[in-house]
């Protein structure tokens, strides 16, 4: 919240002021000028968070440690993440070859979709500043 409010801060009094006397709107210039400026500014971080909280494992596995696990020959339960079954397979079924592969293949994807969503952000497209 506090880098939002530092972002909309940031964003130049004259860029509303000629909007409105261009005669736009509220919704035009929350369109236009606010949420362009602040989806640039923030890309990156929100590349970072959506990495982060795919690899959230404190939350699944302290409060249901995955639970419940609906077929019995399966590995993987209800609420179970990638990295909390990637946990389960290695740890307690000690299945090391298909948990390696299995976080082998999520770093792989995590970078593959990080990259491209960043190589086509503004962001990176217009290095040089908004």
């Amino acid at each position: 919240m506090l880098q939002l409010i530092g972002v909309l801060q940031n964003i130049p009094g004259e860029l509303y002021e000629a909007a409105k006397i261009d005669g736009a709107n509220t919704i035009q210039i929350f369109s236009k000028i606010t949420l362009p400026y602040m989806l640039y500014i923030t890309t990156p971080y929100l590349i970072a968070t959506f990495t982060g909280n795919v690899n959230n494992f404190n939350i699944i596995y302290l409060l249901s440690g995955g639970d419940p696990v609906t077929n019995l020959a399966s590995t993987a339960g209800s609420t179970d993440l990638l990295v909390t079954w990637l946990y389960k397979l290695t740890i307690d079924k000690q299945y090391y070859n298909i948990g390696a592969v299995i976080g082998i293949l999520t770093f792989i994807i995590l970078a593959a979709v990080s990259l491209l969503a960043y190589r086509n952000s503004k962001s990176y497209k217009e290095e040089g500043g908004f």
